[in-house]
């Protein structure tokens, strides 16, 4: 790709965001931020169809730590911060209420009303509270109590979850099978605390997954990352152990870029493998599909939602720092290939499927895909402004 080629892709790049952005600001958060909250108990839906919200479903941890995220990033796309903070405020409130155990993990289901109807404690889900309390404290400003809470949390990992050896549990009491995904989140977790909190422990745990990820969850052959492991790390045998989903390569891709530790240009290596392998054989019809086997033949053909997000912040990550053209027109592509998943009937909801025959799946839209959206719409907007600035 010459010069102007690259510089055309940008401008193009350019007007996909400010549709993007238009979409967030107009419809999707006031939709999410009247009709996705729950007004009677507190706490955020599970998701809303063109009726409206899909009542007295049971509500996981994750969705709400994911929508506290959403909207403590409200700001930064210039929607009204008076609402995003009450939202998140009340959020938090209802989440630390309702969520949190006796031992300081965090419940993975509760009813509407917060009854308690899960009482596992994932580390998947304990990873977003940790980014949930990291954003608000952006968001609101120092909030000692949720700096306090965090810390705890993260000590509690350590004391409940920590194995002896690398790595975390996938839970309580759920230790097995061992989990690639919930350590990508713990990642992003310790990755968005350290700069607002000068506790070296942080880093440490940063530091401590991108070693797991080089030397454990990264095959040394292929260069992609696996989901599935045994209790020593080797992948599962069976199927299991062979599935390679593009949206992580692309996700761990981008986390990877972000850390700059002593093994930073190993990891910088291992990044640039992965966005490489998730793109040259994930995307089918213009979009990411869900999974491959370890042998790049493609297991489940149909594209969620989110890895289009992952595709398009791995390729804007790779574009600002290796100042590469292919990965502007990456980028492109991937922005593209988001907005299809919007063109809906209420605007400001998205279909979150599509089938491996390219026909959006008609199901009510998972508030859990706002977390992914407002993630790469954030990153869309730094790394074009940047570039044009």
């Amino acid at each position: 790709m010459s010069h102007a080629e690259a510089s055309q892709a940008t401008l193009e790049l350019r007007h996909e965001q400010e549709l993007l952005l238009h979409w967030l600001r107009t419809y999707a958060y006031p939709l999410w931020a009247t009709q996705g909250y729950d007004r009677i108990h507190g706490g955020f839906h599970e998701s809303l169809t063109s009726a409206g919200p899909t009542a007295d479903q049971p509500r996981r941890l994750r969705v709400a730590a994911r929508q506290i995220y959403s909207f403590a990033r409200a700001g930064a796309f210039g929607w009204s911060a008076t609402d995003a903070a009450r939202l998140v405020t009340d959020g938090l409130e209802y989440l630390l209420r309702h969520y949190r155990r006796s031992d300081e993990l965090f419940r993975t289901l509760v009813a509407a009303d917060g009854r308690s109807l899960d009482e596992r404690a994932q580390l998947y889900d304990q990873a977003f509270v940790l980014l949930a309390l990291a954003e608000s404290q952006s968001m609101l400003g120092p909030q000692p109590e949720l700096l306090q809470t965090a810390r705890v949390l993260r000590v509690a990992l350590y004391q409940q979850l920590k194995r002896s050896g690398p790595g975390f549990s996938s839970g309580v009491p759920d230790a097995l099978p061992l989990l690639a995904n919930p350590h990508m989140h713990l990642l992003e977790a310790a990755l968005s605390w350290i700069p607002i909190d000068d506790d070296p422990a942080w880093s440490e745990l940063a530091a401590e997954i991108v070693a797991l990820a080089l030397n454990r969850l990264i095959d040394h052959g292929s260069g992609a990352v696996r989901e599935y492991f045994d209790a020593g790390w080797a992948p599962l045998v069976g199927s299991a152990g062979r599935i390679v989903e593009p949206g992580h390569q692309f996700e761990w891709g981008w986390l990877l870029l972000r850390w700059d530790g002593t093994d930073g240009a190993a990891a910088h290596r291992a990044a640039a493998r992965l966005v490489q392998l998730g793109e040259a054989h994930g995307i089918r019809g213009g979009v990411a599909i869900n999974e491959l086997l370890d042998d790049f033949s493609v297991r489940d053909g149909e594209a969620r939602l989110w890895p289009q997000t992952e595709r398009l912040k791995a390729a804007l990550r790779m574009a600002a720092i290796t100042h590469n053209a292919r990965y502007w027109s990456m980028a492109l592509q991937a922005a593209r290939g988001l907005r299809r998943y919007f063109d809906t009937e209420v605007p400001g909801l998205w279909y979150d499927r599509l089938t491996a025959e390219g026909q959006f799946v008609q199901q009510p839209a998972p508030a859990s895909s706002f977390y992914h959206i407002v993630c790469a719409l954030a990153e869309l907007k730094a790394m074009v402004d940047q570039s044009l600035s």
